[in-house]
């Protein structure tokens, strides 16, 4: 797997986890060739993974077809950043996609363990929740950002790390045809600064040392990312509907 390669192997990973969200919850997903949507609602939103770099005037009309109807916020991914969104009213931003080859992983400072149990996956919940500053998700529901049925779900496993007993970090990993990728990686507030970020992701990538793994790095978790072997391969574009906060 080369650079190159990354922007569409991201893509798909993307699709799958969005995918097996939308199948946990319920929620309507449409399958295009050019894109991805899973329609959350007026809680969780529609998250839009675009699939390829070449939308066709039918696929690009049903994409925004499907944002204008939105009854929540908007997400829209695009790992190619080849789809002009602008005409939807949407603001924009690029974060890069990265690729990490298949290599041995150091093992993390902290407990990290697949979160399974109920009362595991609803930690998990709130730390994604409260690092994400995921508004639309308060009050809180326990099982609705990660309902019990997506860790069933083929290749989707939740992590948690402890710190003296108490959950401290967590983050999502999917494996998708023989690619691994890493999300929603947060850090409680309480606990930030301590290496907790580190070790969600040690933990994690040990269950996959030995495939290449991608992800969509933020401008923060950047540098913890280079330092655990990932190398840049390109920007990615994401469009919300929501304004930016200050």
């Amino acid at each position: 797997m080369t650079l190159a390669d990354a922007p569409l192997r991201q893509a798909r990973n993307s699709a799958a986890l969005w995918t097996a969200t939308g199948l946990a919850r319920g929620n309507e997903v449409v399958r295009r060739r050019g894109f991805v949507a899973v329609d959350g609602g007026e809680r969780a939103g529609t998250r839009v993974l675009v699939q390829e770099p070449d939308l066709d005037p039918g696929e690009l009309a049903e994409l925004s077809e499907l944002v204008r109807r939105a009854s929540g916020p908007v997400t829209a991914e695009d790992p190619f950043s080849s789809t002009d969104l602008n005409h939807l009213g949407m603001r924009n931003w690029q974060m890069p996609v990265m690729l990490r080859p298949p290599a041995p992983v150091d093992a993390p400072a902290l407990d990290v363990f697949r979160a399974e149990k109920p009362e595991d996956l609803q930690a998990a919940e709130r730390i994604v929740i409260e690092s994400f500053e995921l508004d639309g998700f308060e009050p809180d529901r326990p099982g609705e950002l990660f309902p019990a049925a997506l860790v069933e779900q083929p290749g989707v496993d939740v992590f948690l790390a402890l710190v003296d007993g108490v959950a401290a970090g967590a983050g999502v990993s999917v494996v998708d045809d023989g690619i691994g990728s890493h999300y929603w990686i947060g850090t409680s507030t309480a606990f930030r600064s301590r290496g907790v970020g580190r070790a969600v992701m040690l933990g994690a990538l040990a269950h996959v040392a030995d495939l290449p793994v991608t992800l969509t790095a933020s401008k923060l978790g950047r540098p913890l990312y280079e330092s655990l072997g990932y190398t840049v391969a390109a920007p990615s574009t994401w469009w919300s509907s929501v304004p930016a906060t200050s």
